[in-house]
């Protein structure tokens, strides 16, 4: 196990899976949710995105300890049938292209246009930065960290200058759950919705999976000895190999894997935690202070809209064009994200499906097909003309909710059996993956019923 460095050296794999969901939890679900029924839901962010922490500091656990994916590791210990049901579970939810038509229809409203044209124009885009870029991970991290340095602090200040102190004692007491004339849950609101919004407090679905990925690409600990994807035109050709190698257990190796422990931790908690909550909650404040209550009607991806607009009136007018560019410029990104998170997973599953009919050598060609099949198919998508954004995204949420259920059962029992006593998550870390495994069930089977109903 190589030495940990310090907090600063390792910052970047959490900018990576924020920016994941940005373009869907944070600028779309929960602001939309909350613009229609207040800030008495937004428990269940704050809530969705801790889980997603706990969960995702287990699949950093297992590519921190043995230089490898989760996927390897789950393939290893039930077969390379999981193979199959990772391509599948991360094509289906992700093909439909809700977030870059948010993107779309926000630019519009900036540079004029149609939404289509502008979708597709985008979508070529995102192709050629993830096709150009010589390391793939390299390029998505630079990209993320500056849109979050920068966008984040004038999101807040935002939020800060429009509200009031009733504004922000009503984002208290809704994180407790007391909303205006309901507790928790308002009458009224779909399951389905929630659901999604809980599901993409975050990332969601099998993109933190791709996490494993980052964090190996970073160096993480074992991970140092990892490969990486490379461009196929500009890159430099690496030797790529899944199966990474663990440690040998003594004082001087767990004294190491501590220290890095608290560290990724630390990272994992300021970066995606903290941030990401902070976004969130300062989202749905402005879509409150702005929208919600207004008595304006409102469809689909229209509150963006109309909070930019508020926020034009209430300042000046380039403050509310400065709003739509940094939503837009989040919502492009966190689709590049997207695209890059799906492709690798795909890919990887790819060759744990068939090893000798799809060599491991050519992973990065594998990677550039999924991820140019994903575009093709999304501006088809496009082209065909499905509705309303938001419809998009909140079919993807809940049809990603399920796959974190099953994925977070595998992976907690995969490192609770497969790695070693010393290794193991604690008591603690048991217990809340087996809270936060009992409300996916929960919430899953209610937004079932309601369907069925």
């Amino acid at each position: 196990m190589p030495r940990a460095p310090k907090l600063k050296k390792i910052l970047g794999p959490s900018f990576v899976l924020l920016g994941l969901g940005l373009g869907s939890g944070e600028l779309v679900l929960w602001p939309y949710l909350t613009a229609h029924w207040g800030l008495g839901i937004l428990w269940g962010a704050l809530l969705g995105i801790s889980f997603q922490f706990f969960l995702n500091m287990e699949i950093e656990r297992w590519a921190l300890i043995n230089g490898e994916s989760v996927f390897v590791g789950l393939a290893r210990k039930w077969g390379r049938w999981v193979g199959i049901w990772f391509v599948l579970s991360t094509l289906i939810p992700w093909i439909w292209p809700g977030i870059i038509l948010s993107a779309a229809e926000v630019m519009t409203k900036v540079f004029g246009g149609d939404r289509g044209t502008m979708a597709l124009i985008m979508l070529g885009l995102i192709g050629g930065i993830l096709t150009l870029g010589p390391v793939v991970y390299k390029t998505e991290e630079a990209l993320q960290k500056w849109l979050i340095v920068v966008g984040v602090p004038i999101i807040v200040a935002m939020a800060i200058g429009l509200s009031k102190v009733a504004d922000w004692q009503d984002l208290a007491v809704g994180l407790v759950g007391r909303g205006e004339g309901y507790n928790w849950l308002p009458e009224g609101l779909p399951f389905l919705s929630f659901l999604a919004a809980f599901a993409y407090s975050g990332a969601g679905g099998n993109l933190n999976l791709a996490q494993s990925f980052y964090v190996k690409e970073k160096g993480y600990g074992m991970g140092k000895y990892g490969s990486k994807i490379t461009s196929i035109l500009t890159g430099k050709r690496e030797k790529a190999k899944l199966e990474g190698k663990t440690f040998a257990i003594n004082s001087l190796s767990l004294k190491r894997f501590n220290k890095w422990w608290k560290v990724i931790n630390w990272e994992h908690g300021l970066i995606f935690w903290l941030t990401g909550f902070v976004t969130i909650a300062m989202l749905a404040l402005l879509s409150y202070v702005t929208v919600y209550g207004s008595g304006v009607e409102i469809e689909g991806i229209g509150f963006l809209i109309e909070e930019a607009k508020v926020i034009g009136l209430r300042t000046v007018p380039v403050v509310g064009v400065v709003f739509l560019l940094i939503v837009g410029a989040m919502l492009f990104s966190t689709q590049l994200s997207v695209f890059d998170a799906t492709s690798r997973i795909m890919s990887e599953n790819l060759v744990i499906i068939n090893k000798k009919r799809f060599r491991i050598e050519k992973l990065p060609q594998f990677y550039y097909l999924f991820l140019w099949t994903q575009i093709i198919l999304a501006m088809v998508v496009v082209v065909i003309g499905f509705g309303q954004p938001v419809g998009l995204v909140i079919l993807a949420a809940g049809l990603n909710a399920v796959a974190m259920l099953v994925y977070g059962i595998a992976v907690l029992w995969m490192n609770m059996t497969s790695l070693k006593k010393e290794l193991r998550p604690s008591g603690f870390r048991v217990g809340v993956m087996g809270v936060v495994i009992g409300f996916l069930v929960l919430f899953c089977v209610m937004t079932l019923k309601s369907l069925v109903g």
